[in-house]
């Protein structure tokens, strides 16, 4: 008998992070994102809102979410889950970022 062991794959929601190309912060989260994707295979829909006027638009739309979690007001970086409005705002330790991110799945 043939017997097959299938790793269950684990679904994670999509996920974006709001950053501009010169936010010191920013840079130093992108490779706490990086890792994450490696690492965990969690992926990052990035959306830079400085120079995309169509990007800023988006993460206006979604102010009454984040503004109230980020201090009353939007910044960069913020990592966002649509499916559940969970927030995570500004720059933060990678285990924090990782523990953010597994739980929204």
């Amino acid at each position: 008998m043939l017997v097959r062991a299938f790793r269950k794959e684990e679904k994670v929601s999509k996920l974006i992070m709001f950053h501009a190309r010169e936010c010191p912060h920013c840079k130093t989260m992108m490779p706490h994102v990086d890792r994450l994707e490696k690492e965990e295979k969690v992926k990052f829909e990035r959306l830079e809102v400085w120079h995309d006027e169509k990007n800023a638009d988006m993460m206006r739309s979604y102010r009454p979410v984040i503004a109230p979690k980020c201090g009353g007001q939007l910044r960069t970086p913020t990592f966002f889950c649509p499916e559940t409005s969970d927030v995570l705002c500004g720059e933060v330790p990678y285990d924090k970022l990782k523990d953010w991110a597994l739980k929204q799945g």
